[in-house]
């Protein structure tokens, strides 16, 4: 999906700076809308993919004046709207107005710990064999679709090579639109910097990216 998340490599908006010691919250609120994007997974019953994509769906305008977390939150607000748990009336009185739905999991506060354990792994069984191995040449898809990929704009219709084979996953841009996991072998694709950026690139510096095998064509 080609919005204005998908910014890798666009002039414009300085350098990336990193700030030293960084905590994981800048303030209470974060780690709330963090919480609460994690535990309405369970009643919402979203992907983490879907989650990505419902945050990349934000009208650009809002996208860009919104901090990190204020990004997750409003991406998690569409996806409780969505699937009609929660009413603009009720975000505006800032409770529920309505009884809860009848046979919705809810991720007790015993069970947070448990559950973040486990995570949500996302290998699963091979069923055919890998189309590459590390060191193939490959190019990359020229597509733009208008749903989540995990292809970047920047990388596309791009010659790199096969760094590592990562196994077979669930293909995120189609479990994020819920057309099935479609698992697919995934690699570690190594970009020269020229490729990328042309003539003008810092060499030699290059970018890795996990793509997984529907992006990627011999070369």
């Amino acid at each position: 999906m080609t919005t204005v998340h998908d910014m890798g490599g666009v002039h414009g908006f300085g350098v990336v700076e990193e700030e030293k010691d960084e905590p994981m919250f800048h303030a209470e609120w974060e780690r709330r809308a963090f919480a609460v994007t994690l535990a309405s997974a369970a009643p919402g019953g979203w992907s983490l993919d879907e989650s990505r994509f419902a945050r990349e769906s934000l009208p650009p305008t809002q996208y860009l004046t919104s901090s990190y977390y204020e990004i997750w939150f409003a991406g998690v607000v569409n996806l409780l709207k969505s699937r009609g748990l929660v009413t603009d009336a009720e975000l505006a009185a800032g409770h529920a107005l309505e009884p809860p739905k009848p046979g919705i999991k809810v991720l007790k506060a015993e069970d947070v710990a448990a559950t973040l354990g486990r995570g949500g792994p996302t290998e699963r069984p091979a069923t055919a064999p890998a189309r590459f191995q590390v060191g193939d040449r490959v190019v990359t898809s020229r597509a733009n679709p208008p749903t989540h990929t995990r292809l970047p704009r920047y990388a596309r219709g791009r010659v790199g090579t096969i760094h590592r084979v990562h196994g077979v996953h669930v293909f995120a841009d189609r479990n994020a639109i819920r057309a099935g996991e479609n698992p697919a072998w995934l690699y570690n694709v190594r970009f020269e910097a020229g490729e990328l950026w042309g003539p003008d690139a810092q060499a030699p510096s290059a970018v890795h990216c996990d793509l997984w095998e529907p992006h990627l064509e011999p070369a």
